[in-house]
């Protein structure tokens, strides 16, 4: 029992020390010994959020290391500085034809522009306008414009092997309801099965209605995705083989579209049909300078269009909940040529340009030849880089800009909501911060609200194995930044 003591105070001692010779609060360090995650593994800044005074503490920070969605911050702030805090994308749509008698005799086109947040009940709105304009009936073909975006070859399992996670989804400048479906299984005691409810309803696509219940209301919820026993290997139909516990209650559970090249076709033709739509063509991709009715290409003016929220209220869904197709719609917008020239045959955006776009950007505004590595902006990637330096620079610069408020606001609230939401670390709303996590990599960046009044950018990234466990050393090190009275 000696023996252990005294080893154990030699342990605390020498990390001590070691915390102390590399200006590491002894409490962080003894967190990231705990965690397996040496001090060369992680980079930490605590500076003023106005660059009065000297780093409170500043670790590695001039080392590049991969951010993971803490890179969002790059993005909305450039978004912000760039677009304006109140750009809203539009997305038209076209009539190619005469209506009469309740009949558009020709074709209908949708010009996608980059919306982040087309979700179902907007594309349901679009709808019905187009019925507002006395059409129930199509005699010809729904067409998807998305070429304001340059085609991305994704594959959505390339990135971690997990290709049905909602957050794998690829962007799109027609990007319906995030390419996803969602699956609340809803118990029903006095049949002993759960009815599973899908929205949006996909055309052509089987989906299983219920499924038998299994074990007790007293019982362990446990894994219930992995008890269904589901088969998504066919796009063509869901099926479940298994059951779900009666103890989970009603649960929710988002799945990226198995097949989703013709996942907007796939919706746009059954909510149509839903709304009692008729149409005689098809829901097809397309472009909107195709050969019309009359055999030549059409210069048409919109018929109406859909605005999307402003986008200070978008970058709220990408920084508090860590959006990833959100957050790289925004980015490729940044490159959309003349941002928003509905009939425009110039090539769309594309990463590469969003990345040039960015680089200039950075030079201007932020001054430093230290700018990040990008990919696509949304911290989803293992080749981004940018060094705390770089990122307290960034927050500094939006501290004393008028757009401070509008980035602030996006981001979480230590304990109150989104990625933060369970967050102890502080007093409740001691911080605004974005998180970031892949494997290898755990991140934290953004505004401390100390108890003597100042305001600090702090940055916390670990790349490292045992990254994740890393979480508790930054909780301690957002306590040590609170409390500097």
């Amino acid at each position: 029992m000696f023996l252990h003591r005294l080893m154990t105070g030699l342990v605390a001692s020498t990390i001590g020390a070691l915390a102390l010779a590399q200006g590491v609060p002894p409490e962080v360090a003894a967190a990231l010994a705990r965690a397996k995650v040496p001090l060369e593994s992680v980079t930490l800044l605590v500076v003023d959020a106005e660059g009065k005074a000297p780093a409170r503490l500043s670790h590695r920070a001039q080392v590049p290391v991969n951010p993971a969605s803490v890179m969002k911050l790059v993005t909305t702030y450039a978004a912000l500085d760039l677009l304006g805090p109140a750009y809203v994308w539009r997305t038209p749509v076209y009539l190619d034809g005469s209506v009469r008698q309740g009949t558009l005799r020709g074709n209908l086109f949708i010009k996608g522009q980059g919306d982040p947040k087309l979700v179902l009940e907007r594309l349901w709105l679009l709808l019905r306008r187009v019925q507002g304009l006395g059409i129930g009936n199509i005699e010809g073909d729904i067409v998807l414009d998305n070429s304001a975006f340059e085609p991305i070859e994704s594959d959505p399992a390339s990135f971690d092997g997990e290709p049905l996670r909602p957050y794998n989804a690829a962007p799109d400048a027609l990007l319906i309801n995030f390419k996803s479906v969602l699956m609340t299984f809803v118990p029903d005691r006095a049949t002993r099965s759960a009815t599973v409810q899908f929205e949006p309803p996909l055309l052509g696509v089987q989906m299983q209605k219920s499924v038998p219940l299994s074990g007790t209301e007293a019982g362990a919820c446990g894994d219930y995705r992995a008890a269904l026993k589901a088969d998504f290997s066919d796009p063509a139909q869901i099926r479940f083989g298994g059951s779900y516990p009666i103890a989970c209650g009603e649960k929710v559970w988002p799945l990226a579209y198995a097949d989703p090249s013709s996942y907007n076709r796939r919706a746009v033709a059954a909510l149509w049909r839903e709304m009692g739509g008729q149409l005689t063509g098809s829901v097809r991709a397309g472009r909107l300078s195709e050969p019309g009715t009359t055999g030549q290409k059409t210069a048409l003016e919109p018929a109406f269009e859909i605005n999307s929220a402003p986008l200070a209220e978008v970058i709220r869904d990408i920084n508090k909940y860590s959006n990833n197709v959100m957050a790289q719609q925004v980015f490729l917008t940044l490159s959309l040529p003349e941002r928003g020239a509905g009939n425009s045959t110039v090539a769309g955006a594309s990463r590469a340009a969003s990345r040039e776009v960015l680089r200039r950007w950075w030079q201007e505004r932020i001054g430093s030849d230290d700018a990040p590595v990008l990919d696509n902006g949304a911290g989803l990637s293992r080749s981004e880089r940018i060094s705390a330096q770089a990122l307290a620079r960034l927050l500094q610069s939006a501290y004393r800009s008028p757009l401070m408020p509008e980035l602030m606001a996006s981001l979480s609230i230590s304990g109150v909501d989104g990625t933060l939401k369970r967050s102890h670390a502080t007093l409740e709303g001691g911080a605004h911060l974005k998180t970031g996590s892949l494997r290898d990599v755990a991140a934290l960046a953004g505004y401390v609200h100390a108890a003597s009044g100042k305001r600090y950018c702090l940055v916390a990234i670990a790349n490292h194995a045992n990254a994740q466990a890393a979480r508790p050393a930054f909780e301690a090190l957002l306590s040590w930044a609170v409390k500097d009275n």
